[in-house]
């Protein structure tokens, strides 16, 4: 059975163009070109005419990139929202806290949900591991998320590769099953 037959929900989370500043989140950015990947599979979502759901991030901070007087709180231009897509705000790491994403969800029937976006470690991580605790069935595409460099408790650099796939080590199979793009085109 091909997933476009479980009428799976596209949901992009935190595609914003705060992200473009790599130095204020950590720099080291890995997979740069995870939003024109993001931008492909919002196309074929919407070439299926399958479910589509925005995420963004709306920082209480007034100095963080993603404040929503920032330029950075803008939508990607690789993955902007049409007028009939819903575009859903929070304020916190999680997208089904303090929105109504799961009402939503659960209104329309859905149950299986691609997750793409920013960034790997943080909002990713948080909404897949909710989002199956929910029961939702999540796949998570893993060169259409990326993160950055963090230091560590211990002082200690630790590159974003390293976090990003350690990141999706944690999330496999117990949250979401983990694909690329290319096998989500092959299996949609």
């Amino acid at each position: 059975m091909k997933l476009r037959e479980q009428n799976p929900a596209l949901i992009l989370v935190d595609i914003q163009k705060g992200f473009s500043d790599e130095d204020y989140w950590g720099g080291n950015r890995n997979n740069k070109d995870a939003e024109i990947v993001c931008g492909t599979i919002l196309r074929k979502w919407r070439e299926l005419n399958l479910p589509v759901f925005h995420i963004r991030h709306s920082s209480t901070n007034p100095n963080s990139r993603l404040y929503k007087q920032n330029p950075g709180f803008d939508f990607n231009d690789n993955v902007l929202p049409n007028e009939n897509e819903p575009v859903i705000t929070k304020n916190v790491n999680i997208a089904f806290i303090g929105t109504d994403l799961k009402d939503q969800l659960d209104s329309l029937g859905i149950k299986v949900l691609v997750f793409v976006g920013l960034t790997t470690n943080n909002c990713i991580s948080s909404t897949v591991r909710m989002s199956g605790n929910f029961g939702y069935e999540n796949y998570l595409i893993s060169d259409a998320t990326a993160t950055f460099d963090r230091i560590g408790v211990n002082h200690l650099k630790y590159d974003s590769e390293t976090i990003h796939l350690k990141s999706l080590a944690n999330l496999k199979e117990e949250f979401a099953t983990i694909w690329d793009s290319k096998k989500l085109m092959e299996k949609i």
